[in-house]
């Protein structure tokens, strides 16, 4: 392969998402501070984290181009942290009743060899149902999302939470817009399609 694939992300569910493009790929678990820096807005914050994590990988691979991809969910203008228990997941989805959540997704395609790279933000909304408490604990009992910024896991039972979802790509609210990514390729000499077929 004269552009071997690499995942910067250990997400299982980002690596089955880039798995549909049927394309070889290594994958490594970068090791950054995602912290936000001072004022940093968050369409800043994950375009700059998904760069850092796509350079992390020239700590284990010598080329190759490398994806890296970070998330933030926004709602009333606040960064949404994980809840980490039930009762932080209630109070996160009782605010989101019957509001819409945006999701920004930073994508960046990083070509170890020249240091050329591309990073874009792909937006994402979800506009949640009015729920009532029962439903939420319900929900929180049966899917248990206290490790997910939200407090939800949309690729499973929390789709039942959902008004409606507006955005280009549905794969960029489980963490990597891949028709963005395939565009992104396709600058980087990788036509998905055509590629090692």
């Amino acid at each position: 392969m004269s552009h071997p694939l690499i995942l910067a992300s250990s997400s299982p569910f980002r690596q089955s998402l880039l798995k549909k493009l049927h394309l070889e790929f290594d994958t490594f678990s970068p090791n950054i501070d995602e912290s936000a820096q001072p004022n940093e807005l968050p369409e800043q914050l994950v375009k700059r984290l998904s760069w850092q994590k796509a350079k992390a990988a020239e700590q284990h691979f010598k080329k190759g181009l490398v994806i890296g991809s970070d998330q933030v969910a926004i709602f009333d203008n606040q960064i949404l942290g994980k809840p980490h228990n039930k009762e932080n997941a209630i109070k996160q989805l009782s605010l989101f009743s019957g509001q819409t959540v945006t999701f920004l997704t930073g994508l960046c395609v990083y070509d170890i060899d020249t240091s050329k790279y591309k990073t874009i933000v792909e937006p994402f909304n979800v506009v949640f149902k009015h729920l009532n408490q029962k439903q939420i604990s319900a929900y929180c009992d049966m899917e248990q999302p206290y490790n997910c910024a939200g407090s939800f896991k949309s690729e499973g039972l929390g789709i039942s939470l959902f008004e409606r979802l507006q955005g280009d790509d549905p794969n960029a609210l489980i963490g990597l817009p891949l028709i963005k990514l395939c565009n992104l390729l396709n600058e980087f000499g990788i036509d998905v399609l055509t590629y090692n077929k």
